[in-house]
């Protein structure tokens, strides 16, 4: 097989794992070269060991680039079990923003870049993609390995700190307690925001692992729709994230009915059977 040939297998790998529903985000994963991403190899590919409860990783044999082209995360930085994430999952919730030629689009925590190049791919050369990292070294390879995509940006700081302007779909990478107001208010009719509503795990990666749900918030004509896609096991993005709502969150994902999920309501009411996580800021609801 040619590298071409293990895009394209890996792109379908993905489709299968995920049931991707856009063409152009296969067809992204089939043309995005991962090498360019994730560093010289060989390469430490990393997996969940079920026994362990934990990570642990392989050694590719060489630095042939077809070894990346599996639904599998790749190393970035071993000390901090810091990877590039698994393709699949990415896939979902990209997937899930339902991103079109034209959009404009914010991605929180990028990373290395390649899951943004992913998505500078699908909304082409009439999108735009602005995307911020707040590890300065992960934002620097950013920068450098996106340099050759005109319609992307990359901002090195934290994103929740940084306005993107009106998006039509955002993507946080790192795990809050609720969705920062920038990002409500940035949303376009129908624009979506997909975020990780996570609990702090209190184990691994420096205390700073979240353990939740992927939730999608979307603008509708009466407010914001919502509803859970998936869980995620996630960094956490430490500057959204409200210690009050923590046990509150917490409660909702054990009990199971946080998964009710249906809305998002920004405005003052009393609590109603309805609420799932009620606060005087906002309320995740059922109905």
């Amino acid at each position: 097989m040619t590298l071409d040939d293990c895009r394209r297998f890996y792109a379908e790998e993905i489709r299968l794992s995920a049931n991707i529903i856009s063409p152009a985000l296969i067809e992204a994963f089939a043309r995005v070269p991962r090498e360019n991403f994730v560093g010289a190899g060989p390469w430490k590919i990393a997996s969940v060991d079920v026994g362990l409860g934990g990570m642990t990783y392989t050694d590719t044999r060489d630095a042939d680039p077809k070894h990346l082209y599996h639904n599998v995360p790749v190393a970035l930085d071993l000390a901090r079990d810091l990877n590039n994430g698994q393709p699949a999952a990415l896939a979902k919730w990209i997937d899930t923003l339902n991103l079109l030629g034209g959009h404009r689009v914010y991605h929180l925590g990028c990373g290395v870049g390649y899951y943004t190049a992913i998505m500078a791919e699908v909304v082409g050369p009439d999108g735009r993609v602005t995307a911020s990292e707040i590890d300065a070294k992960l934002a620097a390879r950013a920068q450098a390995n996106l340099a050759a995509h005109s319609n992307v940006t990359v901002y090195a700081g934290d994103g929740a700190d940084f306005d993107p302007g009106e998006c039509d779909a955002i993507l946080i990478n790192a795990g809050v307690t609720h969705p920062h107001p920038t990002w409500l208010a940035n949303l376009r009719p129908d624009g979506s925001l997909m975020l990780p509503l996570t609990v702090t795990a209190g184990m691994g990666m420096g205390g700073n692992l979240g353990k939740g749900v992927f939730a999608k918030i979307t603008r509708e004509p009466d407010g914001f729709s919502a509803r859970v896609v998936s869980f995620v096991a996630i960094y956490s993005c430490s500057s959204v994230r409200n210690p009050m709502l923590e046990p509150l969150l917490g409660k909702a994902m054990a009990s199971g009915a946080l998964f009710k999920l249906r809305r998002l309501r920004c405005d003052p009411h009393d609590p109603v059977d309805t609420c799932l996580v009620h606060t005087s800021d906002l309320c995740w609801s059922s109905g």
